[in-house]
């Protein structure tokens, strides 16, 4: 979402990061484009200003003019008003007696019904007992569609024959209790505009359940839109939190940047994806760190460790460190790479790595046919990829739907592979084999 924010800031910071000493033409210049950047990205212009004033005011105190790597430390200036923009620090839902009632609110459109499936899938993994309550009676359907989400995770839906939203919230709340759930997800109703009748029903429905957590669901694609929402149903319900949802689409990141600064509330989700799995914890010093392509290492040390058993990791980093590298390796790196997520959004998490992408294709079809391919060789020819002579080849490519050229490639890039894991068990990180990512390396 944020990579044309990126691309700008980063530029306009790479000259002053060479700096050692600053000069106040030079700050300015560099103030000027990043407000250019923000206002193009639909930040909320009172919070450029304040912004672009906190970070000049700093980058020309006397402690950075005094230092050595001025420039460098404006950098981390920038990062870490960034971080504070989006909120400074996580914040997490609250948790008390339970069970614990959170409300999800928001326009409809916004993804509300699919996040609140999606969040109670989170808390489950976390350990909790979560039930989803069905009080959307406005949108067709809305009800059905909690249901079927409801099945694919597994979690208990709740839902009445009523008319009435309020006695459907206060009804499935005390069924969820009576079930023993420790977490009850409330779906409300949304309207296409914010309006007096939808405020009054959210606050009925609110009175009723008497929710620990009122968060708010935003579509990051409505920009500065999406901050006005925030403040009308701020005035009125008074959430405690925000979940960006769409975030893996081209919205500019005017949201994400405004909304916390904006309403004083902080986004605590953000959903990243279509799938159930998708969303993911905020971290505004994460979010920062990406943005001026410092990478994300912790998110993807998380999703590593979501995505492998421990028993898993431990072979894992065993054969990594002896450079062994079989076709049966690939098939479990591969289906823990389809765990964590599409390719090129994994590498953006390596520092250093988001920039080398512009202009590289990756073909996420390709680590699909290379997958067919491999389960197309057999048991022993896996284990032992050095017996795959020309009449096998001719086979594994029949078997696959591809040619023999692909085979090929696909034996290079395992050699390949292996040097790699080489390195990275001697704790280098080389990048990965364009015939694995369908990549067109630059030249």
């Amino acid at each position: 979402m944020f990579d044309a924010l990126s691309d700008r800031l980063q530029a306009t910071l790479r000259d002053l990061g060479r700096a050692t000493r600053l000069e106040e033409a030079a700050v300015d210049r560099a103030m000027r484009e990043i407000r250019l950047a923000l206002l193009e990205a639909d930040v909320n212009f009172r919070v450029v200003k304040d912004f672009v004033a906190g970070v000049k005011a700093d980058a020309l105190g006397d402690d950075i003019l005094k230092g050595l790597n001025a420039g460098q430390q404006v950098v981390k200036l920038v990062h870490d008003r960034l971080a504070e923009l989006m909120g400074s620090a996580d914040s997490h839902l609250a948790f008390g007696r339970p069970p614990t009632v959170i409300l999800m609110t928001g326009l409809q459109g916004s993804g509300k019904t699919t996040t609140s499936a999606k969040l109670a899938l989170h808390l489950r993994r976390q350990g909790k007992l979560p039930g989803l309550v069905a009080a959307d009676l406005q949108r067709p359907a809305a009800i059905d569609q909690l249901e079927q989400l409801g099945k694919q995770i597994s979690i208990p839906v709740y839902r009445t024959d009523t008319e009435d939203p309020v006695r459907a919230a206060a009804e499935g709340l005390e069924r969820a209790k009576a079930d023993g759930l420790d977490v009850v997800i409330v779906d409300t109703a949304g309207r296409l505009n914010v309006d007096d009748a939808l405020m009054d029903e959210l606050a009925r429905v609110r009175d009723a359940v008497k929710p620990l957590n009122i968060l708010l669901v935003l579509d990051a694609m409505t920009g500065q839109e999406a901050v006005n929402v925030a403040e009308a149903f701020q005035e009125r319900v008074a959430f405690d939190g925000v979940v960006l949802t769409k975030l893996d689409g081209d919205a500019r990141g005017g949201a994400a940047l405004s909304v916390k600064a904006i309403t004083g509330k902080p986004i605590k989700f953000a959903s990243v994806g279509e799938k159930l799995d998708q969303l993911e914890v905020f971290h505004p010093d994460r979010m920062a760190s990406r943005i001026l392509g410092m990478g994300d290492v912790l998110t993807l040390i998380e999703k590593a460790e979501a995505a492998v058993a421990d028993d898993d990791q431990a072979e894992m980093e065993r054969r990594m460190r002896a450079g062994e590298f079989t076709f049966d390796d690939f098939l479990a790196s591969y289906r823990m790479l389809r765990k964590i997520g599409p390719v090129k959004g994994i590498l953006k998490l390596l520092p250093g790595i988001g920039q080398q992408l512009d202009g590289v294709d990756i073909d996420e079809a390709q680590m699909a046919r290379v997958e067919a391919i491999v389960l197309s060789m057999t048991p022993h020819e896996r284990r032992s990829p050095l017996i795959i002579n020309g009449p096998r080849r001719r086979r594994i490519a029949a078997g696959s739907g591809t040619t023999i050229d692909d085979v090929n490639k696909l034996l290079t890039a395992r050699k390949q592979m292996q040097k790699m894991m080489k390195q990275m068990g001697k704790g280098k990180m080389p990048g990965l084999p364009p015939e694995l990512t369908g990549g067109k390396p630059r030249r």
